[in-house]
């Protein structure tokens, strides 16, 4: 009998914008271009194209990383850099040292249905979350858009065996 096997519970997890971090981030940009200030050394200065997402894992342990749900409206490309601290800019600046490799990067050609990724370090990147997710509830990531793409037309998540 061809029975089905019951599939193993998924855990997905959206990529959600987090608009006052990533306006608090481009306010001290325009700071310090007002006061012709430098960035702290190492600081990470934010894009005009980069936006500041978190993922909140509802889940901590027992992880396996399945694959990314990147669904794009256009053709385009993103560029997914994860951040290894829970911070609050408000606080304290991101820096560049903080910034994870490897970079899962998203693209569709124009003409396509299927979003593309350098599947690789995509698959590395996704691994490493289930690590990182053990040590923190929250994690924010930069996403840099380019090719004319905006976020309004990204909706992102991260798939889990869960």
């Amino acid at each position: 009998s061809s029975e089905r096997k019951p599939q193993p519970p998924k855990l997905k997890v959206p990529f959600v914008h987090d608009d006052q971090l990533t306006r608090c981030m481009r306010l001290r940009v325009q700071s310090l271009q007002q006061k012709k200030g430098r960035p702290q050394d190492g600081e990470k200065l934010l894009q005009p194209n980069e936006h500041v997402y978190r993922v909140d894992f509802l889940r901590q342990h027992n992880l396996r990383f399945l694959r990314w749900d990147i669904q794009l409206e256009k053709c385009g490309k993103v560029t997914v850099t994860g951040t290894s601290q829970h911070w609050t800019p408000d606080l304290t600046h991101l820096m560049n040292r903080q910034l994870l490799e490897p970079v899962g990067i998203f693209w569709k050609k124009p003409g396509a249905e299927e979003v593309e990724c350098n599947e690789a370090d995509a698959q590395e990147f996704g691994e490493r979350l289930v690590e990182l997710a053990r040590i923190r509830k929250v994690m924010y990531f930069l996403l840099a858009f380019t090719d004319g793409l905006e976020p309004a037309q990204l909706k992102g998540s991260i798939v889990f065996k869960a």
